[in-house]
């Protein structure tokens, strides 16, 4: 009786094994579809923030922003001898 009470065993665990693998199978290819759509998702935005910051660096060029602060804002730079510098201290009370 226990003999084959152990063969009944045998013969459900074997299908129930190999279901069990194929399904880890199916779910592990699935993981890593989505691994490497992940890693596809991460790369774009890793390029899309490396030309943001070519961006940032054209726009903040010190050439450009002289020339629209000439050009557009009809800004002039200034001779030294022109400006006044004005220097405002902390007043003390001495007097009383």
């Amino acid at each position: 009786m226990l003999k084959r009470l152990l063969l009944y065993f045998w013969v459900i665990s074997i299908p129930i094994f190999f279901g069990l693998n194929a399904w880890q199978a199916a779910r592990y290819y699935q993981l890593a579809e989505e691994v490497r759509r992940l890693e596809k998702v991460q790369q774009d935005q890793i390029e899309q923030n490396k030309r943001i910051v070519a961006g940032i660096a054209v726009l903040s060029g010190s050439e450009r922003i002289a020339k629209i602060a000439r050009d557009e804002l009809l800004l002039q730079k200034k001779d030294p001898s022109e400006i006044m510098q004005i220097h405002i201290g902390k007043r003390t009370n001495q007097d009383g």
